[in-house]
């Protein structure tokens, strides 16, 4: 039903597929999971806009929480890439490795971005249509 399966071995930027399976892989499926996808990307990029504002602003703990949220929303729509990004970011928050945290961070958000474009992509290649997409 979806396309937007990586070659084997290679870390995904956003696949559902999973968690279409999961769900029975008809119609019923791709609708809920297309809900799933829409809500989980409408922040658009909001949330890594507000971590990067806190880690500017060195509000670490503040930073590590969103951070948290974002990997947790993003992560399930499969986005393997984006979660390892966003692990080693919070790991430096955490540990005050304050030099790290900008080309992390950086590799994060363009990440971030990838999904945003890849969910947007699945959506209209796959999605029942309501006339919602996503704002990369």
């Amino acid at each position: 039903m979806s396309d937007a399966s990586p070659p084997k071995g290679e870390e995904t930027i956003f696949s559902v597929d999973t968690l279409l399976k999961y769900m029975g892989n008809d119609d019923k499926a791709l609708a809920i999971v297309s809900k799933i996808v829409r809500d989980a990307c409408a922040p658009g990029l909001a949330p890594i806009q507000q971590a990067g504002a806190a880690l500017r602003e060195e509000r670490l703990p503040e930073a590590g929480k969103l951070l948290h949220s974002l990997r947790g929303s993003i992560g399930t729509l499969g986005a393997k890439r984006l979660v390892a990004s966003s692990l080693k970011v919070e790991q430096a928050v955490a540990e005050r490795q304050l030099d790290q945290i900008p080309p992390l961070f950086a590799a994060l958000e363009a990440e971030y971005v990838l999904v945003l474009q890849s969910a947007n992509e699945w959506l209209q290649r796959n999605a029942p249509q309501d006339g919602k997409t996503t704002q990369a």
